[in-house]
């Protein structure tokens, strides 16, 4: 934008400026609230550029921002440019730009992050399942600090920027992925009179809109109101649907004071048709289950707008989220802040999932296609989802002698609960055709069997991170933290039936709840990093950072598996995995420190893995590593060019263990070698603004599950997007976003078996205007 705001005018424009923004907010509310069932399924969170930095709030509107200063959380006390290790924040004004609406788009600006995983086995995954550096992360996506565990797609409106960062995050947040964790900074008042509003239409019927109303209250406190309705179908897929709505009040009083008070609630209800995927035969690298099949390795594809679902398929969920945050300057170089927040998550589904194994496919003539049917059936989840959480932080800074310190020390309690409720499954799904998939029968008297399963995990943990200046070159920083958690999980399985596991009924009528595992297992955690840092230049430095991070059993997911029962890491009486990962890196901040620029090496070890012994048994002998390296840009080249660019190269393998992937090779399955994004924009003084970017995923290999019948790899691909802007006026601007520019076809997704997989998106439009006041 070309425009100004400046809010700071007199009592009398202050009047006129919140009667305006109150009349529009009051016609926006009620145009979403009208269309929630049918509002908008666009991308865009409501952009007003403002960043909270603690200990008071806001600093100016910078509508052309990708590079942020610091992260929010207060564990981080430096700059992000003397930070010693690599981390991206994804910005609200790149969101904007790209209408990136949910954390899966907001995520394409990483390069190496990605959710090439479509789940395991039967299951599909529903929810941002984001791998970073080869390993598994949607267990460790942090809401404002505090740890998200629904496996729900997350909406972008009430999301102020996105912070990544790689490598050992179990000293700053307990236990935690090996590869790092991303956290979703929230929006917050701030002691200005603003209203954004966005309306967008665009392909696949899609319809968005967004409300972002910032209003001061008196000298010191302020109210803001985010809304947002969408609905839209899925561009290149059959039935598919994304509908939502969600609205985000909050009031924050003491605002430049030294005591501050946040309460902040969000409520999310989505209403989706779920995605069950489309089937492989027919992809490069696809081969036959056996020979009496071989005739499918000359098969076609099939059309990837196939829709292998049923009319009873549905994923609803409701979010709910309530945060108070105190802050207290007790001087001007000692800050306390204590959070408390409960969420909760429910979740209830179903999606039609199928498998085209040798054993599932039912061929009638090799010659017609049209006789070639595979099996399908139901892939139910009912779930609920609860956190409570009370977290105490004090960060100071103080001398020792010539030692410059900056210190962040605190203590948690953290109660997170999992319940989920078996459901009959419906009447056995007729046979479905491989290349023409009859869509029109339901699912009916679908209700709960009386299997159940309960998981919590009780924390209670303590830190301290401290930085300290040797001298103005050199800088060296640690952090420790202790966390002590006692994980239980017990569960019951409807008796009787012929499914993999049966459990016997022993007497008791068929459909019985039987009680199968009733764990427990506590333990303590001491997770550390060191860092050391040189200042090069006034403006650039060179780092180095070892951390260590530990995920108990039952900690990514609250299950527990009995003594010498599988292969899960989450058996009793297994010891945590262990991450410790190294890095050597170097940072830079060019023109006029408005670019951010950045370099590092890295490599990650992963102990106490399974592996099945000779004699069958499974131990934790096994390593997975991961080194490479990344680069890194964030920022503007001038004024009005901003830029956001990344690349990875790393080789993620399996060491003294099994191979993971379907040929046999050492590599870590979902993890492309080579990964690049970039996306720039250009803002003309007249108003104009022209963008785009780049995504490129190498290839990459499948999981191993003893699956036939399936692609072994998934080819590399290139995507181009665009847009343009023009501003109108300062009130308001048009913005046209083109996604898949030359409509190129890939996998965007494939799951562990290699049955189904996920086409990318083709060629979309979006439209959206924006309106500021």
């Amino acid at each position: 934008m070309p425009y100004i705001k400046n809010r700071k005018c007199a009592p009398l424009c202050a009047v006129s400026q919140s009667t305006l923004a109150g009349n529009a907010a009051a016609s926006v509310l009620a145009t979403l609230m009208l269309g929630q069932s049918g509002m908008a399924a666009a991308q865009t969170p409501a952009a007003s550029g403002v960043n909270t930095l603690s200990p008071v709030t806001v600093i100016g509107e910078d509508g052309t921002s990708y590079k942020a200063n610091r992260l929010e959380s207060p564990k981080f006390t430096q700059p992000l440019v003397d930070t010693t290790q690599t981390v991206q924040v994804v910005t609200e004004q790149l969101m904007k730009d790209q209408q990136a609406t949910t954390l899966t788009e907001a995520m394409r600006n990483v390069a190496g992050a990605g959710t090439f995983y479509a789940g395991e086995n039967g299951n599909t995954s529903t929810g941002d399942a984001i791998y970073l550096r080869g390993f598994d992360t949607s267990n460790s996506i942090y809401v404002d600090g505090i740890r998200d565990i629904a496996s729900v797609k997350r909406d972008m409106f009430n999301t102020e920027a996105v912070e990544v960062i790689k490598g050992p995050s179990g000293s700053d947040y307990g236990r935690s992925a090996p590869s790092g964790s991303i956290n979703l900074v929230s929006k917050q008042p701030k002691l200005d009179n603003s209203f954004d509003a966005s309306f967008g239409i665009g392909s696949a019927r899609y319809k968005r809109s967004t409300l972002d109303w910032n209003q001061s209250i008196g000298e010191t406190s302020a109210f803001r109101l985010n809304m947002m309705g969408l609905k839209s179908d899925v561009a290149g897929r059959d039935q598919i649907e994304n509908n939502r709505w969600g609205v985000a009040p909050s009031l924050a009083f003491g605002l430049g004071t030294d005591t501050r008070v946040f309460l902040d609630f969000m409520h999310v209800k989505q209403t989706n048709v779920p995605d069950g995927g489309v089937v492989t035969i027919g992809l490069p690298g696809y081969s036959a289950p056996n020979d009496s099949l071989s005739f499918l390795d000359n098969a076609d594809t099939v059309d990837t707008n196939n829709f292998y679902g049923t009319q009873s398929d549905h994923d609803y969920s409701t979010t709910d989220m309530a945060t108070l945050r105190l802050e207290h300057d007790l001087n001007e170089n000692v800050t306390l802040r204590n959070v408390t927040r409960w969420s909760r998550t429910k979740q209830n589904y179903l999606l039609t999932s199928f498998m085209a194994g040798a054993s599932n496919l039912t061929i009638g003539d090799p010659n017609d296609p049209s006789t070639w049917y595979m099996s399908r059936s139901a892939n139910q989840k009912n779930i609920n989802n609860r956190i409570w959480t009370n977290q105490t932080n004090l960060t100071a800074k103080f001398n020792t002698g010539s030692l410059k310190h900056d210190l962040s020390t605190g203590f948690e309690f953290t109660s997170e609960m999992q319940d989920s409720y078996g459901m009959t499954p419906p009447v056995t799904y007729p046979p479905v055709n491989i290349y023409n998939p009859d869509n029109s029968i339901s699912a009916d008297g679908i209700h709960n069997n009386g299997a159940n399963a309960h998981g919590t995990t009780d924390t209670v943990a303590i830190y301290a991170f401290d930085t300290i200046d040797l001298s103005d070159a050199w800088q060296v920083n640690g952090g420790i933290r202790l966390d002590h958690y006692r994980t239980k999980y017990d569960s019951a399985t409807a008796c009787g039936g012929t499914g993999r596991n049966p459990v016997a009924c022993n007497g008791a009528p068929v459909g019985t709840p039987i009680n199968t595992v009733d764990e427990r297992i506590s333990g303590n955690l001491v997770n550390w990093k060191l860092g050391a840092l040189y200042r090069v230049a006034s403006n650039g430095n060179i780092y180095v950072n070892y951390g260590v991070s530990q995920q108990p059993p039952g900690g990514s997911n609250f299950q527990l598996a009995a003594e010498g029962n599988g292969n899960s890491a989450n058996r009793v009486d297994f010891a945590p995995q262990k991450a410790k990962t190294a890095e050597l890196g170097t940072k830079w901040e060019l023109f006029d420190r408005n670019l951010l620029v950045s370099a590092a090496l890295f490599r990650t070890e992963v102990d106490n893995e399974i592996q099945q012994d000779p004699d069958g048994t499974y131990s934790q002998t096994a390593k997975k590593r991961v080194q490479g390296l990344e680069l890194g840009a964030s920022g503007q080249i001038t004024d009005n060019w901003s830029v956001s660019a990344g690349y990875t190269i790393q080789n993620a393998t399996v060491d003294d263990g099994p191979s993971v992937t379907n040929n046999g090779s050492n590599n870590l399955s979902y993890t492309p070698k080579h990964a690049f994004s970039m996306w720039s924009t250009y803002r003309h003084p007249s108003g104009f603004t022209l963008g785009g970017g780049a995504r490129y995923v190498g290839s990459m290999e499948r999981g191993s599950d003893g699956a036939t019948g399936t692609p072994e790899y998934v080819r590399a691909y290139w995507v181009f997007d665009a847009m343009a802007g023009y501003a109108v006026s300062k009130n308001l601007d048009f913005q046209l976003n083109v996604y898949n520019l030359f409509n190129k076809e890939y996998v965007a997704a494939i799951n562990k078996s290699g049955y189904r997989y996920f086409p990318g998106a083709p060629r979309t439009v979006l439209l959206t205007a924006n309106i500021h006041f």
